[in-house]
């Protein structure tokens, strides 16, 4: 009977902190409007189609589809990126750990020699056990602190899947802009071959004597100037892809793979729903919000470490003074102890007071997340929206602009007008045909910079480090 009195006193014993421990006082208060005052609408929307999450397939381009895919996998900020979420989810389960009890086991052995009054005498001694070590959780402190943690490795993921968002954003716009520089590389150069072909005709009518030597300078002046815009071009058409090997995490010595000539079409235009769908598309307005919530955890966490703690302890096992009889002897060791601040100059106070204020901090980030989500948005659309109006007006100068140059060199050479009309109208057509490229770029630039701020759910688990732990 006595050793069942000891069992049933030990299982209370060991019983009673999992009973206490769901005692959670402290807890953060609901919030209500957290997401403050939402516009309905936003005020330059624009009705579009559903796309795909993976925006970027609506280019129709394999190439892009591989670099993007290339990026998500190769890219060095992502993969610092996954090395902090790493350390965020290590830490969420270092601060549960203390909800459970530690348990460790040893075992020691000694032998001492000493001599007594011309006696040699010798002393062995055995021990093996387990000893273990537990705080009740009454007040929800350490849970708080789980939560917290748990908030912090949540947030952390979030801001994973923006850095995927943004590189893919910024892959398909240098691959825009190389196309781009590209297309103006190979439009100079037939430029070039046409103002060659004009000064041919302007340099035969001058030999005829039907025209000045200004009329012959004026055109080698208009060839210099296309021929001294390629290296630029190609200056920069180099930087970009030094730019995109670096996305990729590539050298830029190693650029294969990268041969596109031409600019897509940008694909259906989006639907850009409504502000409040912003608040679950948006990685970065989850990630504030998480932070948020973890901070009012700590304050509770805070507010449960101003009151007392208990705290267990046992210990069993077996001891001898000679090892074959180790097992013959055991002990049982139980403890429990409780301590409260009584006076810390305010320390855990100051404690709370400063946990509240970085909820005050997250606060304002999570609401400024928001609207400059929002913003991002209004910017996209009325980007998307006036630069297609500019192109439309440009193509039409263009069109206008070769049709007077056909007039003029007609006239010319029916020797109804001097070179000037001539070369004036030149002018304009190749630089608006090189502004023509700008504006397709800039088009889908502006694209690109809607699908980056409508957000999406496309950045999952299943983004993971193509080379090193995952």
């Amino acid at each position: 009977m006595k050793r069942i009195s000891q069992a049933l006193s030990c299982g209370v014993i060991l019983l009673l902190p999992l009973l206490l421990s769901s005692c959670v006082f402290f807890r953060p208060n609901p919030r209500s409007g957290l997401e403050q005052v939402l516009p309905a609408d936003f005020s330059l929307y624009e009705p579009g189609e559903k796309t795909a999450d993976r925006w970027w397939e609506n280019f129709s381009s394999a190439e892009l589809n591989a670099l993007v895919e290339e990026a998500l996998g190769k890219n060095l900020d992502l993969h610092v990126a996954w090395a902090r979420l790493r350390q965020v989810r290590a830490q969420a389960i270092h601060a549960g750990s203390a909800l459970y009890p530690d348990l460790a086991i040893g075992g020691d052995g000694s032998y001492r020699r000493f001599q007594d009054d011309g006696r040699i005498s010798a002393v062995e001694e055995y021990l093996l056990g387990a000893a273990s070590g537990y705080e009740i959780d009454l007040w929800g402190r350490i849970r708080s602190q789980r939560e917290a943690a748990r908030m912090a490795e949540e947030a952390a993921e979030e801001d994973l899947r923006a850095a995927a968002m943004t590189l893919a954003a910024e892959t398909v716009g240098r691959w825009v802009e190389i196309s781009a520089l590209r297309l103006q590389k190979k439009l100079l150069e037939r430029q070039l071959e046409a103002n060659l072909i004009y000064l041919e005709l302007v340099e035969l009518r001058f030999f005829m004597a039907m025209v000045s030597a200004l009329d012959v300078y004026q055109q080698k002046q208009l060839v210099e100037k296309v021929a001294a815009q390629l290296p630029l071009v190609e200056e920069e058409e180099r930087l970009r892809l030094h730019e995109l090997a670096l996305l990729l995490g590539r050298i830029p010595a190693d650029l294969r793979g990268i041969e596109t000539v031409s600019l897509p079409v940008p694909g259906p235009f989006p639907e850009p729903g409504l502000p409040a769908g912003l608040l679950g598309r948006r990685p970065d307005i989850r990630a504030a919000g998480l932070r948020l919530q973890g901070a009012d955890w700590q304050v509770a966490a805070a507010r449960a470490d101003r009151l007392p703690a208990l705290r267990l302890a046992g210990a069993a096992g077996y001891s001898s003074e000679a090892f074959h009889s180790l097992f013959d002897a055991w002990y049982l060791r139980l403890a429990g102890s409780v301590t409260g601040p009584i006076f810390d100059g305010g320390r855990k106070k100051a404690e709370v007071e400063r946990a509240r204020g970085v909820v005050d901090e997250r606060l304002a980030i999570y609401r400024k997340t928001v609207l400059t989500a929002i913003n991002e948005v209004e910017d996209a659309l009325i980007r998307e929206r006036k630069r297609r109006e500019n192109l439309a007006m440009v193509r039409q100068r263009t069109a206008t602009a070769r049709e007077a140059l056909d007039q003029a060199t007609d006239r010319y050479r029916k020797g109804l007008n001097d070179y000037l009309p001539v070369l004036t109208q030149l002018i304009s057509v190749q630089e608006l045909e090189l502004e023509l490229i700008d504006k397709e770029a800039a088009l889908l630039k502006a694209r690109i910079e809607l699908h980056r701020a409508l957000g999406g759910n496309w950045a999952g688990e299943e983004l993971k480090p193509a080379t090193g732990e995952g």
